[in-house]
């Protein structure tokens, strides 16, 4: 007969075993996320390079487009996504649920049409070709921009062009304008494009957002979100607070000379903690009011077959509270 003491031990080792799993499943665990080389999201790898990002806890992994970021949340290789706000309600509406924890920035003139020096207002663009990349924040600029000249798609000539080829394309006379953003858009009025119509036109609309998974958003890959979102916000202090030293830092990733590395953000809000808890915090935050209207402006568009209900959208749990 087994001994009491025994007994003791045969039960501690089942209780153990029954609580590890447990323990295993609310462990902290580390976060993956998906973001292309943009202005809004280069403060992330500024925070990575200078060591205030831990790379044991967030792993980024570049993409060359939103449609690679999006494949990358749906087969479940990452945990979040730097997306425009767009991208996020298409990305819901395949049934792809994803909730916005933070803004990186609101665009405020980065996203813009630009036509060559001949073409001097948006109704010259009749007859024209324009270059765009098909993604739903180009459609949404493109709708808006004819709209505004009261042409459609009929009237013009359009040409699918990712930003990345846009340069050469306008080297070489191949469009007459292109629906384009940072840092593309800065080298091409550089060249001498003019800018016929931005985002500064329809305010509030195209916002990049970090979106995670909601499957993620528990408690196992809370710490992790937090420190991410924290070494962001360090690295915008340190962009408010030296300028200069940023640019130099971040102008070689983003493929820009240090001299035109800041003009690259002067069409662009990067909202602190203290603003993203404004914008996403409350029982009616202001992103959701912009959210609802962004998602009638789709439908109206075809951009989605109907309005997004929102729910889940916004989860503002993980923004840090201390705004010293």
């Amino acid at each position: 007969m087994a001994s009491r003491r025994q007994f003791i031990i045969f039960f501690g080792y089942v209780t153990l075993a029954a609580i590890l799993p447990a323990c295993a499943w609310w462990a902290d665990k580390p976060i993956s996320i998906a973001t292309r080389v943009l202005p809004g999201y280069e403060l992330v790898f500024l925070a990575r390079s200078e060591g205030w990002l831990d790379t044991q806890w967030v792993r980024l992994v570049e993409t060359t487009s939103a449609a690679d970021s999006v494949k990358a949340l749906a087969e479940g290789n990452v945990d979040g996504a730097a997306m425009t706000l767009d991208e996020v309600l298409q990305a819901r509406a395949s049934g792809l649920l994803l909730s916005v924890v933070m803004i990186f920035d609101i665009s405020a003139g980065a996203d813009m049409l630009v036509a060559r020096p001949g073409i001097k207002t948006l109704a010259d663009l009749k007859g024209r070709c324009i270059g765009f990349e098909p993604v739903s924040v180009c459609e949404l600029m493109l709708v808006e921009a004819l709209r505004a000249a009261n042409l459609t798609k009929e009237d013009v000539t359009l040409v699918t062009l990712p930003v990345d080829q846009q340069r050469e394309a306008w080297s070489r006379d191949q469009v007459d304008a292109v629906i384009t953003y940072e840092p593309v858009a800065t080298q091409l009025l550089a060249q001498g494009a003019l800018n016929l119509f931005d985002s500064r036109r329809i305010p509030s609309t195209i916002v990049d957002v970090l979106a995670i998974r909601s499957d993620r958003l528990d408690r196992s890959h809370a710490r992790a979100i937090r420190h991410l979102l924290g070494a962001h916000f360090r690295a915008l202090k340190h962009l408010n607070r030296n300028p200069q030293d940023a640019a130099y830092r971040m102008a070689p990733h983003l493929g820009l000379p240090a001299a035109d590395f800041l003009s690259a953000f002067k069409g662009l809000m990067l909202p602190d903690a203290a603003y993203n808890y404004r914008l996403l915090a409350g029982t009616a935050p202001e992103l959701l009011t912009s959210a609802r209207k962004l998602s009638a402006v789709m439908v109206k568009s075809g951009l989605l077959k109907q309005d997004d209900p929102l729910t889940t959208l916004i989860r503002a749990d993980f923004l840090p509270t201390d705004f010293q």
